[in-house]
């Protein structure tokens, strides 16, 4: 049995404890005193990503069986164990952590898990829950949101055990793992169960077709860009966007290549697309490709055309459509007009994504450091911060109150780094309001009377 130190940390999700106890040298395959149950499992129960892989990291079994501690169904395929838990659990991310490397899994043990995968993916999940657990009482259901995976499920409680209902994305996963290449219209239906971007099954599919960047997934997806299916077109442009940027890269093979121009696919799509859902992914990935003249001449003047567009998830995409000018020239009026409009938006999101352009360009742009003072008490922290950073590139005494009104600030996190820069730079010239410091982050670069354009936002 486990220490009661380590016991307690897993049970609590205390990572940084149990990791010095593990590095300290308790074992990663002790069990629960309370129930017996091996604390690799506990974690699974808990979908605890961190501390199930300091547990693995460790030396944690995953392929041990917990020999008869509840929670199991050894009669599934596959046994008992806590990678088949996770299995059952059904949630992508976790079961992936727990996968061994494929050397230690046979063709039989391989296909095991695909078996209970689907068997899980056809099931209804409460009625596995009231055979499970020998319980007829009422289902507790709810969403949880995993803010690491920026993933949504549904979740499903009875009697003590609990089952999201991401197990087609569990079988998505596993047949990756697998090298079994799942067909495009396969992952599409797939995805089409759970209509929501949101939702994990979705992101699933559309992160693994990102992932082959190949031909075959690009013409796939490009010939659903004009069917008459609200969701199928949703799922396109979700899949093309992912190339675009990238993001399947993440995942890809190292055979894998695609290189599409896409303002060819999404150019044309933004001019018709009817849907605001759809049409903000069009957006995006038109403005993530970039231009072909590199000066903005094809893209800015549709992300200008739906500037009053009705809805905010178009609204939000625009800035990104505009390309900042140089330092040394100036923004064009036109442009200029419809970024205070959308800095003035009624919805927090637009607000922080035009503040945010306007903060970060080092063109001149009249009236701008107005635009910024009158921001720095929004709604959402983020614009704060882009507010009082705009102003300080271009020396304006306001950023110093904005600044201290932001304490305390991340010097090493999005978007608080940049600040901090800023005000130090500001602070170097202007020493008469610098406050007493023992050590300032590393500044190179132009002064704050000499905009420049800062890193990104990571997430965008």
């Amino acid at each position: 049995m486990g220490s009661a130190e380590l016991v307690a940390a897993v049970r609590r999700g205390d990572v940084e404890a149990v990791h010095e106890l593990l590095d300290g040298g308790e074992d990663p395959n002790a069990r629960d005193p309370a129930d017996g149950v091996p604390l690799l499992c506990v974690a699974v129960a808990a979908y605890d990503e961190p501390v199930a892989e300091e547990l693995i990291r460790a030396g944690a079994d995953a392929l041990r069986s917990p020999d008869g501690a509840p929670g199991g169904d050894p009669g599934l395929p596959g046994g008992d164990s806590a990678l088949t838990r996770a299995v059952d659990g059904g949630c992508s991310w976790m079961a992936a952590r727990l996968l061994p490397e494929l050397v230690r899994l046979d063709a039989d043990a391989r296909a095991d898990l695909l078996a209970r995968a689907r068997y899980w993916a056809e099931a209804d999940i409460e009625t596995e829950l009231r055979r499970r657990t020998g319980l007829a009482g009422p289902v507790e259901r709810g969403t949880v949101r995993v803010e690491s995976w920026s993933s949504e499920h549904e979740r499903h409680s009875l009697g003590g055990q609990t089952v999201w209902d991401g197990h087609l994305g569990v079988l998505t996963m596993l047949e990756e793992r697998f090298r079994i290449r799942t067909s495009f219209d396969e992952l599409l239906a797939r995805a089409l169960t759970r209509p929501d971007r949101e939702h994990n099954v979705w992101s699933d599919s559309v992160v693994l077709l990102a992932g082959r960047r190949d031909e075959e997934t690009w013409a796939a997806a490009q010939a659903l860009s004009a069917h008459p299916d609200r969701l199928r077109r949703l799922f396109a442009a979700d899949v093309l966007r992912c190339l675009v940027i990238g993001f399947g890269s993440l995942f890809a093979r190292p055979s894998a290549e695609v290189d599409k121009p896409a303002p060819a696919v999404f150019l044309p799509w933004a001019l018709e697309e009817p849907d605001p859902e759809v049409l903000a992914l069009v957006l995006s990935g038109l403005s993530e490709e970039g231009d072909s003249d590199g000066n903005g001449e094809i893209i800015e003047p549709v992300g200008l055309s739906y500037a009053g567009h009705p809805d905010p998830r178009v609204r939000l995409e625009v800035p990104d459509t505009l390309r900042p000018e140089a330092a040394c020239a100036r923004v064009q009026r036109e442009k200029l007009d419809v970024l205070y409009a959308l800095a003035r938006d009624a919805d927090p999101r637009v607000r922080e994504r035009a503040v945010h352009w306007l903060a970060h360009c080092p063109a001149e742009a009249p009236g701008v450091t107005d635009v910024l003072a009158g921001l720095l008490d929004d709604e959402l922290r983020d614009t704060r911060v882009h507010a009082a950073y705009g102003l300080a590139q271009r020396d304006d005494p306001r950023c110093v109150a904005a600044e201290r009104g932001l304490r305390p600030l991340d010097a090493d996190g999005w978007p608080d780094s940049g600040l901090v820069r800023a005000i130090w730079r500001y602070e170097e010239n202007h020493p008469e309001v610098s406050e007493p410091r023992l050590s300032g982050p590393s500044v190179s670069g132009p002064r704050a009377s000499e905009p420049e354009l800062s890193e990104s936002d990571p997430s965008e």
